[in-house]
């Protein structure tokens, strides 16, 4: 089984926390899609026949592709490639690009999921980040997209950013559980270095992030989801039963993917490649007809670690019965020996043979698989 992600690399406006490769201009948006075609067809080969179970346009901003550009492409990838007729097929949007025109238009192209960039319904926050929508279109867009037939959405939310009180994060999680979101993607608000948000922090022209509200927020999230019947299912994603993000789960249970656009990720077990991020470079290696990427192969011990780092953040959690099966029993052993610290601290549990982190855990997850690692 495998997936395909597609990177759409234009947006409005470019957001303060943001650090993704993208472009406001959309200059060569045409020549770009051309060139998603072409590259679809370089790398046919790369995931061997597989089944493609998942195919996810990332950005960027990729609603803002007309919705016949979205169904060529997947006329395209599905030429190509084994597409399964049941295949999860899921486009990033913005509110403001959400209009029943447009959904409607999305759903007869064949996306039957879509990723819901809101990240709050309160005014201030959505200035304060510099989006492209506002609050009433925020919540519209939820109605509109269930009215044009999508039951089998996410959508974004940011918390501990400094315009957003205790209050107003209980708010904009009620409400949306009260709209019957049946997904929801909560990211902690990061200044990644090179943003717009690390300049204004680095120049005092807005408040330091404090890791402490962070951590308040995520406390109240994981409390209120699991009260409403949500799944915590990854450190950042909550899912009503039957609704958990079947491509996203599939990069966390380690299953091949194809990567297509500019930055793009690709990973096949054995190797992991990525595209330049650059849209005039992408454009003038496909046309050349020699891709520009870098590459590197995955040694035995990064692999491990690798599942170590994406184990612990899921549900599933990590078992050992299958890093002996893919890594030794020796390895094995030593992972059980090095959770021990943390089950007495009372962040791990051990349940079987699978270690799990626990809520308080949940907290620490990057540092105590970092901790793990061999």
């Amino acid at each position: 089984m495998a997936g395909i992600y597609l990177h759409i690399p234009f947006c409005k406006k470019a957001c303060h926390y943001c650090n993704f490769h993208f472009s406001t201009s959309l200059q060569n948006r045409e020549e770009l899609v051309e060139c998603l075609h072409v590259e679809a067809a370089m790398q046919k080969d790369y995931l061997a026949g597989r089944p493609v179970q998942t195919i996810y346009f990332g950005g960027g901003t990729p609603s803002l592709l007309p919705p016949p550009v979205i169904s060529g492409l997947l006329d395209t990838l599905r030429c190509h490639y084994n597409v399964q007729p049941d295949a999860e097929i899921t486009l990033e949007a913005n509110p403001d690009d959400l209009e029943a025109a447009t959904l409607e238009g999305l759903k007869a192209a064949g996306i039957n999921r879509l990723s819901i960039g809101i990240q709050s319904f309160f005014e201030e926050d959505l200035r304060w980040m510099n989006r492209a929508h506002n609050a009433q279109q925020a919540e519209a867009c939820i109605v509109q997209a269930r009215a044009a037939g999508f039951d089998n959405f996410s959508i974004d939310l940011i918390y501990g950013g400094p315009t957003l009180s205790h209050e107003h994060w209980r708010q904009n999680v009620a409400k949306a559980v009260a709209l019957e979101v049946p997904h929801l993607s909560c990211y902690a608000l990061t200044v990644e270095p090179g943003t717009a948000l690390d300049h204004f922090i680095r120049h005092h022209k807005v408040p330091a992030i404090d890791p402490d509200r962070a951590a308040q927020h995520f406390e109240l999230l994981m409390q209120w989801l699991e009260e409403a019947g949500y799944e915590h299912y990854e450190i950042s994603n909550f899912a009503l039963p039957g609704k958990r993000s079947r491509h996203n789960s599939s990069y966390w249970q380690g299953k091949p993917y194809l990567g297509l656009g500019p930055s793009a990720h690709s990973f096949n077990i054995s190797s992991r490649q990525w595209n330049v991020a650059n849209n005039a470079l992408y454009i003038q290696g496909v046309r050349k007809g020699s891709l520009a990427f870098e590459k590197e192969l995955l040694s035995p011990q990064m692999a491990l670690n690798e599942y170590i780092m994406i184990s612990l953040r899921t549900e599933a959690g990590c078992n050992l019965d299958v890093v002996a099966e893919r890594f030794g029993p020796e390895k094995s052993l030593q992972l059980h020996a090095a959770g021990k610290e943390f089950i007495e601290k009372g962040w791990m549990k051990e349940e079987a043979t699978t270690l799990r982190l626990t809520r308080a855990g949940k907290f620490f997850a990057d540092g105590i698989a970092a901790a793990m690692f061999f």
